[in-house]
C-alpha cells in the first residue's frame, strides 16, 4: 500500500512537472524570442508580415508590458522581456520546491532558474538553427524562411567568417550547433559546481 502510494506521489509530480515545463518553457521562450527579436530589430508590427508577431504579443504582453513600467530597456536590450522570462522559469522552480516539500534552499531554486533560463536560450538556438539548416536544403522561399534567415544570420555571420565554404557547403550552422552542444555541456557543469558550493 505504501509502495503504491510512494508511486502515485512520484507519478503525479512528474506529470506536474511536465506540465509546468512545458508552461513555463512557451512562456519564457516566448519572451526571450521578443528580446531576441527587439535587439536584432526585427519588425514585430502586423503590417510588417512578421508570421510570429500576434502569437508573439498575444502570449507575453501580460507579462512584459507591466514590467517595462518599472523595467527600463538597456540600450538595444528589452530587460523586461528577460525579467519576465526569468520570472516566468522561477516561478516553475518555486512550485516544484514547495511540491517537493522545500527541500533544498530557496538559493539552490533562483540558481536553478538562472541557468534554465540559459539551457532554454541554448535550446531555442539549436532548434531555429536546425529549422534552418533544413529549410536552406530544400531551397523554400517563404516569409516563415526568411523570417528564420534574419533571426539566424547574425550569429552564423561570425562563424562563416571563420569557416569557409567546403565544396560550396555551408558548415556554419553544424560548427554553430557544435558550439550550443559544448556550451551545454558546460553550463551543466558550471550548475553543478555553483550547487554544490551553496
Amino acid at each position: 500500500m505504501m509502495q503504491t502510494l510512494i508511486g502515485l506521489d512520484t507519478m503525479l509530480y512528474q506529470i506536474t512537472s511536465l506540465l509546468l515545463e512545458v508552461a513555463a518553457g512557451l512562456v519564457a521562450g516566448t519572451c526571450l524570442l521578443r528580446l531576441y527579436m527587439q535587439y536584432q530589430r526585427i519588425p514585430m508590427s502586423v503590417r510588417s508580415g512578421n508570421p510570429l508577431a500576434k502569437f508573439i504579443f498575444a502570449l507575453t504582453d501580460w507579462l512584459v508590458l507591466p514590467l517595462r513600467r518599472v523595467i527600463p530597456a538597456a540600450g538595444r536590450w528589452d530587460m523586461a522581456s528577460l525579467v519576465g522570462a526569468f520570472l516566468v522559469q522561477l516561478a516553475q522552480f518555486v512550485i516544484l520546491w514547495a511540491i517537493m516539500g522545500m527541500a533544498a534552499g530557496l538559493l539552490s531554486v533562483v540558481v536553478l532558474a538562472a541557468f534554465g533560463l540559459v539551457r532554454m536560450a541554448i535550446s531555442g538556438l539549436t532548434g531555429l538553427v536546425i529549422v534552418y539548416a533544413i529549410l536552406s536544403w530544400v531551397q523554400t522561399q517563404s516569409m516563415a524562411a526568411d523570417f528564420l534567415e534574419r533571426l539566424v544570420l547574425p550569429v552564423l555571420i561570425p562563424i562563416r567568417r571563420v569557416v569557409p565554404l567546403i565544396g560550396g557547403i555551408d558548415l556554419s550552422p553544424l560548427v554553430l550547433l557544435l558550439i550550443l552542444q559544448v556550451a551545454g555541456i558546460v553550463l551543466g557543469s558550471v550548475q553543478a559546481a555553483v550547487l554544490f558550493a551553496i
